[in-house]
């Protein structure tokens, strides 16, 4: 899979594609994990999936509530409804779907050995080398009557180690919907920042592994609202009344408490990978046999920031 080199650009009139890896340098991004793709992280690895339910539902529900006000406040709202059930319904069948099927399981990158486990469908899996990953954040846009449009995605492909894979299992790649751009660069911040820095790095996340014992018992429904109504009570007695105003917000607005059930009912705990090789890869190494970078990549990197730095210096 030929890629075009980190740093490069290509901007034609309805598309913009920024190219983050190979190798993977600098973004000037801080580290946003905007999809809750962070399932499990630690010393030694760091667990990323692509099934973002959560992220789904706080998508959709915004839309679903214009459409309840829109029929609320027409007089004959028939094609509203209409409108909303083709707009809504087909995908909620197939949030439905994916409810019922079982989770996809997650890339894993161990900072360690500087590799990355693929696991695919048929079973297998690949252990790639972390600077061969590619990564780049397209952006596309449609023009319409209602304006321009503009959708955008973070693309991470890997290539099979074997050199006699077949054609058709050479490249495997992963999508996330964020919205291309700066947010895509964050969000790929969080895998580059982890290898090259550290977990210390990243943003808090959500705790997948620790989710259910924090319920106290109770199950995931019930005990979610519980533990949302407990929040807002506690801003609001220690007088932050903002901060319980955006819970307010985010459960009319956003559907958050239904988002945060369906992600604790399917990842809490996530799944782990179920290789015995890959056990024994994800132990913690001694530091004197961790890999160390390559020197195309410390050079980049040096290049890479002086480049940030006089980026910032002008800016100032």
């Amino acid at each position: 899979m030929s890629t075009p080199p980190a740093g490069t650009t290509k901007k034609r009139m309805f598309s913009h594609n920024d190219y983050l890896a190979p190798l993977p340098i600098p973004t000037g991004r801080k580290p946003s994990d905007v999809l809750n793709t962070i399932w499990r992280k630690n010393e030694v690895y760091l667990d990323i999936g692509s099934y973002s339910i959560g992220s789904a539902v706080m998508v959709m529900w915004p839309t679903l509530v214009v459409f309840v006000l829109m029929g609320y406040i027409t007089p004959e709202p028939g094609m509203i409804w209409i409108g909303a059930l083709i707009i809504i319904g087909i995908p909620s069948l197939i949030l439905i779907q994916g409810l019922f099927r079982e989770v996809p399981l997650p890339v894993r990158f161990n900072r360690q050995r500087r590799e990355v486990c693929v696991p695919r469908d048929n079973g297998e899996y690949w252990i790639v080398p972390w600077e061969s990953v590619t990564a780049a954040a397209t952006q596309q846009s449609s023009v319409s009557q209602a304006g321009r449009a503009t959708m955008g995605l973070l693309i991470i492909g890997f290539e099979n180690p074997d050199p006699q894979a077949k054609e058709d299992n050479t490249p495997f790649s992963l999508g996330f919907n964020c919205g291309g751009g700066t947010t895509a660069m964050a969000l790929w911040e969080c895998m580059r920042s982890y290898m090259e820095i550290g977990p210390h790095v990243l943003p808090i996340t959500n705790d997948f592994e620790g989710g259910r014992e924090k319920l106290r018992g109770r199950n995931v429904f019930w005990g979610i609202c519980c533990a949302y109504l407990d929040g807002i009570r506690q801003h609001l007695v220690a007088q932050e009344v903002g901060k319980a105003l955006w819970l307010v917000i985010g459960a009319v607005l956003l559907g958050a408490p239904l988002a945060m059930m369906l992600q604790e009912w399917k990842l809490s705990p996530p799944p782990d990978l179920p290789y015995p090789d890959i056990i024994e890869w994800s132990k913690p190494l001694p530091p004197e046999q961790w890999a160390k970078r390559s020197p195309e990549l410390d050079a980049a990197i040096a290049k890479r920031e002086t480049e940030l730095a006089t980026r910032a210096r002008d800016a100032a």
